[in-house]
């Protein structure tokens, strides 16, 4: 046998693939988490006649402790979990400032404030290997503080702890062994409230809007797990979004000499489209999205002057053009993002037959972050597929403008909380791996 028939007779080594790790989300968890909240507190109040929305926003954080249960369904994998959570917080609002009292010649002023809230909640969600898309519920508390002033004089204090429910969602994906890093909004109902004082009632409704973002460590969780190669985010990809979204337009009308402060509060529904695209170097991902929305968010409880001025408060539609930057852990893209934002601003002012609607075109700034994965449902969609949720901060700002057919002036500062989740679809198939 020739030296060269030998070699051929050698077989070559048999190399076997690697096993991609199972992720598994049983387990106690415990982490910390931040944000922002805004508040969306009307108050109702006979001194004044008003109806007014107080809203105090600011930043917070707190830690949370939990368990997961994870199982089987029709839907795939899914996991069931409880959580308690507990934050301080540094929301507060002292901008409303009407007339109250005969001819409306008493200067009133509204102070509230959140110190600290909680929540006990129950989770249920989808896992897609180390992702989880989930809805939560369960019981809110929290302390908050009111106050009122009249003519310079307080007239009013209440601090007390409140306590009610909250509904939310989130996406939770791993960071590698047994970190996880999430994305999450929680609206929290803590109650009405009627305070009498003076011979005056104060009627309130206490509501919040928390956005935040949180990091966990499983305990006794996939500590050997590693996420697999980064997915190939390169191209261009083309999608549509549906979501929520809270105003806190600090305004002020004033008249004949006289200056109203308040709060317009639009609330409501967005949704729309966006397309991008992506440049990846290693895990680091880099790209531009521009979207398009129209939006339901609407104020038309607010009033003024002794309850005789009304506002309807909308904005019909927004759009963003924005850079967003990301690191890519396995298939999941952490990221952030921040550039341009306009929007229709439309605020309807009247006072019996006569009033006016200032309806102007805005542009500011956008920014926030998200957490984009792959999206399998049932297996009805194919690699090119990723859903996203994010949050964008938007900031329209200030128009002052007279209201038409009056001689007073409206002056409004737009902003706007945005809560979303969205469908996009790559020209350029990210890796996707199976779970």
């Amino acid at each position: 046998m020739s030296a060269q028939a030998a070699d051929l007779a050698v077989k070559a080594p048999y190399l076997k693939a690697p096993v991609l790790a199972v992720y598994n989300w049983t387990g106690f968890y415990m982490g910390v988490n931040a944000g922002v909240g805004i508040s969306r507190d009307r108050v109702q109040h006979d001194f004044t006649n008003d109806s007014l929305y107080l809203a105090p926003q600011g930043a917070f954080g707190g830690g949370q402790i939990g368990y997961n249960w994870q199982g089987d369904s029709l839907l795939g994998p899914i996991v069931y979990g409880l959580e308690a959570d507990i934050q301080g917080a540094g929301l507060s609002d002292g901008h409303t400032n009407v007339g109250g009292g005969i001819g409306g010649l008493t200067p009133t002023a509204y102070g509230s404030k959140v110190d600290w809230f909680g929540t006990v909640r129950g989770r249920v969600g989808l896992a897609t290997g180390p992702v989880l898309s989930y809805f939560t519920g369960g019981y809110a508390y929290g302390n908050v503080k009111t106050t009122v002033t009249e003519g310079g004089v307080a007239a009013f204090s209440d601090n007390r702890t409140a306590g009610g429910w909250t509904v939310g969602s989130g996406v939770e994906a791993s960071l590698g062994g047994n970190w996880t890093g999430k994305v999450e909004y929680l609206y929290l109902n803590l109650g009405n409230r009627t305070d009498t004082f003076l011979g005056q009632s104060l009627n309130s409704e206490i509501r919040e809007n928390i956005f935040r973002v949180g990091l966990n460590y499983r305990i006794g969780g996939n500590s050997l797990y590693s996420p697999v190669v980064a997915a190939n985010w390169t191209g261009w990809y083309l999608g549509g979004n549906v979501g929520s979204g809270t105003g806190r337009d600090r305004s002020s009308l004033t008249a004949n000499g006289t200056t109203e402060r308040f709060n317009l509060a639009p609330d409501g529904i967005n949704g729309g489209v966006q397309a991008g695209y992506n440049w990846q170097a290693g895990n680091w991902v880099y790209g531009i999205e521009a979207d398009i929305q129209g939006s339901s968010q609407k104020d038309n409880k607010t009033t003024g002057s002794l309850g005789t001025i009304a506002y309807d408060a909308t904005l019909p539609w927004f759009g963003t053009v924005r850079g967003r930057v990301g690191y890519s852990v396995g298939q999941s893209l952490f990221y952030a993002t921040g550039g341009y934002a306009y929007g229709g601003v439309k605020t309807k002012v009247t006072q019996g037959a006569f009033g006016g609607t200032v309806d102007k075109t805005q542009g500011g700034y956008a920014v926030g972050g998200g957490i984009e994965t792959p999206f399998k449902l049932l297996g009805l969609f194919g690699p090119n597929w990723t859903s996203k949720t994010e949050y964008l901060y938007v900031d329209l700002g200030s128009n002052t403008a007279i209201v038409p057919g009056t001689v007073a002036t409206l002056t409004t500062n737009v902003t706007e909380h945005v809560f979303r989740t969205g469908l996009n679809y790559h020209f350029s198939t990210p890796v996707v791996a199976k779970y």
